[in-house]
């Protein structure tokens, strides 16, 4: 069975490049999300997110018919859940964050009402292990009528998989097409519809899995990053102990054929990689030591970062005795997670700066070439030759593609991305 009518479930980062791709492909598409916003910037050809050429992508789909947007689903072919899966509330720190699915809930007993003998429903949110199952269920409870994988296998009448994103931010257009796909379907029929799907656009190869493994390939993927990242930064305060250039020390030590150590930063932020291992470590805590020792210290270098400013005030403050805390000027350099975007999601780096305008009685500027408006009474966004004609303190975060170019040559910098040093 073809699929000529194709619902997204979730209009953000992921799911509207992916409508968009879909309805590039002549597909007929339907948008579905709660933001009325959104909905209603879609269907005037117009993007409400940040994204190189997503918004050409979306104006001509919707110009030529092939995508509108919705708040309530309406009947399709295929349905895919591109919906965010946050934490639960924690009571303390030493909780471990468990996994939110309400957005997947929400988006199962949406769709329910409109499904039909044949459809095909992926999950692309990233999810913990056993996500996927938990969806049929839900839909299987809000149809009884039907018949789903967990019960009747290759002959269901609803074939469910799941297929995690694997995109970069900035780079989302390019990579839904090239990257490989992971497909985890709960039956063969699933899987093997599921490749059919994605192969509209996908030039990628899609491999075939099960649901749980697919599941686990996504929190597997940004769990190893994270852990190679927690070195980086622990070797970062090694090193600042020590006395050591840890920007140096990593140069020298890459020299050897067999070792290739990242970068270290302020921390660990996005969507993806400061969230996912948390989806593992909750299901297993006993099991996951290294990947929850690695949350933790990525956690604790924005803390460790707020030290060092607190210290460069004290010393401001020492090396001018006229001047008092409310004086000294600090300047924070970049708000989004990571390089030359507008995401701030779970960014460590407005972490930082948002703490630091708690605590500090003098002004705090931010420098975010990416985004035109901060939402912030003791935090001033302003342009780079504002911030360095009136700071005193210089707190590198985002080593953004502008912020390689100048030169800061005052005594207080901490530079957390190694540019300036």
């Amino acid at each position: 069975m073809s699929f000529e009518t194709i619902s997204v479930v979730g209009l953000g980062y992921i799911g509207l490049p992916t409508a968009a791709m879909f309805a590039s492909r002549k597909k007929k598409v339907i948008g579905v999300d709660v933001n009325q916003y959104a909905v209603e910037t879609i269907n005037r050809g117009e993007i409400h997110i940040v994204e190189p050429d997503l918004d050409m992508l979306v104006s001509a789909a919707v110009q030529q018919g092939y995508l509108k947007a919705v708040t309530t689903p309406e009947p399709a072919d295929a349905f895919l859940i591109a919906v965010p899966t946050p934490f639960l509330p924690i009571e303390n720190e030493s909780e471990i964050p468990k996994p939110d699915l309400g957005y997947i809930e929400a988006a199962s007993k949406a769709i329910a009402p409109v499904l039909k003998k044949g459809d095909l429903v992926i999950l692309e949110s990233t999810s913990p292990v056993g996500a996927t199952e938990q969806m049929a269920e839900w839909l299987n409870e809000a149809r009884p009528d039907l018949t789903f994988p967990q019960t009747h296998g290759e002959n269901a009448e609803v074939n469910i998989a799941h297929c995690p994103e694997r995109v970069l931010p900035g780079h989302v257009v390019t990579e839904l097409v090239q990257n490989d796909r992971v497909i985890g379907g709960m039956s063969k029929r699933c899987s093997e519809r599921s490749v059919e799907l994605y192969k509209t656009f996908v030039m990628g190869e899609c491999v075939i899995t099960n649901a749980r493994t697919a599941e686990m390939a996504k929190l597997t993927e940004n769990s190893s990053r994270d852990v190679q990242i927690a070195f980086a930064n622990e070797l970062s305060m090694i090193c600042d102990e020590l006395d050591i250039n840890v920007w140096e020390l990593i140069s020298l030590a890459n020299r050897h054929p067999r070792v290739d150590i990242l970068q270290p930063g302020p921390g660990v932020g996005g969507h993806c990689i400061a969230v996912d291992p948390w989806f593992i470590v909750s299901k297993t805590p006993q099991k996951a030591k290294i990947i929850h020792t690695a949350r933790k210290v990525n956690d604790h270098k924005p803390v460790w970062v707020v030290e060092k400013v607190k210290v460069a005030i004290a010393e401001f403050l020492n090396k001018n005795p006229m001047k008092t805390a409310k004086d000294i000027t600090i300047a924070c350099y970049g708000l989004a997670f990571k390089p030359d975007i507008d995401d701030l999601r779970e960014s460590p780096a407005l972490d930082i700066t948002k703490t630091i305008a708690e605590f500090h009685a003098g002004k705090v500027l931010a420098i975010e070439p990416n985004i035109s408006s901060l939402s912030h009474e003791n935090i001033t966004l302003v342009t780079i030759d504002e911030s360095l004609t009136k700071t005193d303190i210089h707190v590198m975060l985002v080593d953004h593609k502008q912020f390689k170019k100048i030169k800061v040559k005052d005594d207080f910098i901490i530079d957390a991305k190694g540019i300036w040093k």
